[in-house]
């Protein structure tokens, strides 16, 4: 290669190192005339008009602006490109300076790549230049859907999710609106290693290898993660870098308002491009150099909203804002107009709610709230899986149980996998209560029995069946002849331990009630943690012995798994497994669809069978194509993610969060639960149950954008029932809010 220099370009060359890179080979050059960066590409059709394009474009700007540009010196017979052992080289003069990457980020530094990017668009708006040969598809975002299929290489499950998250909004979002975006030449990879620092601001760029005809706008994107990475508020760092932009050149506001996208288009793209790279070179740091940042700052996009971004962005340019959309007061006189009162409201200030993704929620004007507290949304709020799942198949076919058709197969020989091999049947239905209205039918078919043992508190559904067994909604003076309530075996408080005496004490009670029912009793039907109770698990030895008792008099056994299926407990896939039994029937529903309305009734084949003879029992939208994909969907993404061990990993460290909490708290009295599913009961100082304490906690956790709920029989319990991907730092945030508003409390 030194003699190919000192042929080509005359230079006395003193040493020459190899530089790491992605595709083509990089090289520094020490020559007795200077310093020097030898290019050594591929020798593939149209690269030599892909440099001269290139060369023109680095040239009017090294021309138009104060900046240093690498421009291309011309080999001694004055060409910009010369071939070499069937590569093409060219010569760029090295530029001084440390990069962004290496120093402190000042508000003056920050504003002067605001200003330099600026000046750079509006040098490449004026250009004229034909279509690109050889385009870096892989790094111009136009192209970005194709990250969709490379999105596997990204070792990380919990990474690909939020990948794919951003990559199906950008298709919603940005897709339709590809063809009106404004067009230019751009760099296209302003990262923190190519941009050039002398004296506290921009001094230049280097490395045009990822130059496009692409949208203006991108060229923000590429810079902005960058930038904001790793600082405490990164929509404020990004505004410092816009205002400065749109004094050299003026941003138009669609452009602005999609930016949010492309920033997370960007991010995306260089995760998926950087695990592919290691794939090919494992051993390279270069490849993933900036892999971290770009991975931590994933994590905190997702906790920002489009619209809080944009308005920061539009904000930051001096460009007006969206017009507000109606205010609480406007949304609650329409709801009030035509939904009944009798359908409540969370919290004393409603929440108009616009959007959500994974454990975060959005308002109407983009702010975040924190979600510990709909477990529906099991594997996170509109988790693309689901989403992709279930919108292919509505695009293709959606009918009923009366056709064969693979998904409704698929799903139920999957679901029926997590459960032992006497549980093999299983019907699809609408909801949890459309199940708790089927097991309770099955229930009395298969045994002739009428009468259903319940626990007190307990609550399976909204039909009138569901209700006659939900203790919980009883009225007082309200009779259900058909219903025996045993008192709910609830362990704090009653001084029992939790040693089988407590299980076997509530029993005894059963076993009471059933005895002054002899042999009339067809069902016992519990929750195996009673979510409406006040999240209480059942005392240990307890479901053992009720089990026996009902078998014996010729009963069947249901538990209600509606809250707590679906490994939300992190240690079992299934409430009942906990205490060491099978159930006869399983009532399934909330999470089994993340959101979409699913249900089912899993049960043993004789039970199943007791239809077989008629009446025939059908559902017109249970089992249907799209919720079986949904519900497949789930299991999937339970599987890949991890999210039981996550769950069991998060609430265990939650709950010894909230127990700290309650030594330095009196009026914490009892943590309990497993997984993400807790229950904080609050007392005051008399022992009593602190109803006032729970609401003021609700309300006020509300106000600090931190959802959660309050429950149980004198509504003095904390509900914690996040999302899965609820995390570490998610849990404490809620504990410290929650321990700043108890000081206060205590305090006044």
């Amino acid at each position: 290669m030194e003699g190919f220099l000192k042929e080509y370009y005359g230079l006395e060359v003193t040493e020459i190192r190899l530089l790491e890179g992605y595709e083509d080979k990089t090289f520094r050059v020490n020559a007795q005339q200077g310093k020097y960066v030898l290019k050594v590409h591929k020798d593939v059709r149209g690269i030599k008009h892909r440099m001269a394009v290139e060369s023109d474009y680095v040239t009017a700007l090294a021309k138009a602006l104060p900046y240093d540009f690498p421009v291309p010196i011309r080999s001694l017979n004055g060409n910009l490109l010369e071939h070499y052992n069937e590569t093409s080289i060219r010569l760029l003069p090295f530029l001084e300076g440390e990069f962004l990457a290496e120093v402190r980020h000042t508000n003056l530094l920050i504003e002067s790549l605001g200003t330099f990017m600026g000046s750079v668009a509006r040098v490449g708006m004026n250009l004229q230049t034909d279509a690109l040969p050889l385009s870096s598809d892989a790094w111009d975002l136009k192209h970005l859907p194709i990250h969709k299929q490379n999105s596997s290489a990204v070792a990380n499950a919990k990474d690909r999710a939020l990948i794919n998250y951003f990559l199906l909004q950008y298709e919603q979002v940005v897709e339709p609106k590809r063809y009106s975006l404004r067009k230019c030449l751009i760099h296209n990879d302003f990262n923190d290693w190519n941009l050039l620092i002398q004296h506290g601001k921009i001094s230049g760029v280097i490395d045009f290898g990822d130059m496009c005809h692409s949208w203006l706008i991108n060229d923000l994107a590429v810079a902005l993660p960058y930038v904001m990475a790793e600082k405490k508020d990164p929509l404020a760092a990004a505004g410092t870098v816009i205002a400065a932009f749109q004094k050299e050149f003026p941003l138009l506001p669609e452009e602005l308002q999609l930016l949010y996208y492309l920033i997370a288009g960007r991010i995306c793209m260089s995760l998926c491009n950087s695990a592919l790279a290691k794939k090919r070179r494992p051993d390279s740091e270069y490849v993933s150099i900036s892999e971290d940042l770009m991975r931590d700052l994933l994590h905190r996009w997702i906790s920002i909203s489009p619209e809080k971004a944009a308005m920061h962005f539009l904000s930051a340019a001096g460009l007006p804002l969206p017009p507000d959309r109606m205010d609480t007061e406007g949304y609650l006189k329409r709801r009030n107009s035509v939904i009944p009162r009798s359908l409540s409201l969370s919290y004393n200030r409603p929440i108009v709610m616009q959007r959500a993704a994974f454990q975060y929620m959005f308002n109407h004007r983009g702010d975040r709230f924190l979600d510990a507290y709909n477990n529906i949304m099991l594997v996170g709020h509109c988790h693309p899986k689901v989403v992709e799942a279930t919108s292919s198949v509505l695009s293709r076919i959606n009918t009923n149980t009366r056709y064969l058709y693979d998904e409704i197969l698929d799903y139920s020989e999957r679901l029926l996998g997590y459960f032992p091999p006497s549980l093999s049947r299983v019907f699809i239905v609408n909801s949890g209560s459309a199940a708790t209205d089927l097991a309770l039918r099955l229930s009395k078919a298969y045994t002739g029995k009428n009468k259903v043992l319940a626990l007190e508190h307990g609550y399976h559904g909204n039909t009138l069946a569901g209700i006659e067994v939900s203790h919980y909604k009883h009225k007082e003076g309200e009779s259900y002849p058909n219903t025996l309530v045993c008192p709910m075996p609830k362990i704090f408080g009653k001084g029992y331990p939790d040693d089988g005496t407590a299980g076997r004490h509530y029993a005894e009670l059963c076993r009471t009630l059933l005895e002054s029912h002899p042999k009339e009793v067809g069902a016992f039907i519990a929750e195996s943690i009673m979510g409406c109770g006040g999240q209480v698990p059942l005392p240990q030895e307890f479901l053992s012995e009720v089990y026996n008792m009902v078998r014996r008099q010729g009963g069947v056994c249901i538990s209600d798994e509606v809250q707590v299926g679906f490994g939300r407990l992190g240690s079992w896939n299934w409430g009942y497994e906990k205490y060491n039994v099978v159930p006869d029937l399983v009532i399934l529903g909330k999470p089994m669809g993340n959101g979409h309305p699913i249900g089912a009734v899993v049960t043993t084949e004789e039970i199943a069978s007791v239809f077989d003879a008629g009446p025939e029992f059908f559902s017109s939208f249970g089992g249907n194509p799209v919720s079986c994909a949904a519900g497949d969907a789930v299991l999937r993404v339970l599987e890949d993610e991890g999210l039981r061990e996550h769950a069991r990993a998060t609430g265990d460290y939650l709950k010894k969060c909230f127990e700290d909490l309650g030594s330095n708290f009196s009026s914490i009295a009892d943590v309990r639960g497993d997984g993400l599913f807790l229950g904080i009961e609050l007392s005051d100082p008399m022992g009593r149950p602190n109803t006032q304490l729970a609401r003021e906690l609700k309300n006020r956790l509300r106000e600090e954008h931190i959802l959660i709920g309050t429950d149980g029989p004198d509504d003095n319990v904390l509900k914690i029932k996040p999302p899965l991907p609820f995390n570490t730092e998610n849990c404490d945030e809620l504990t410290s809010h929650m321990a700043r508003i108890l000081k206060k409390h205590n305090a006044s």
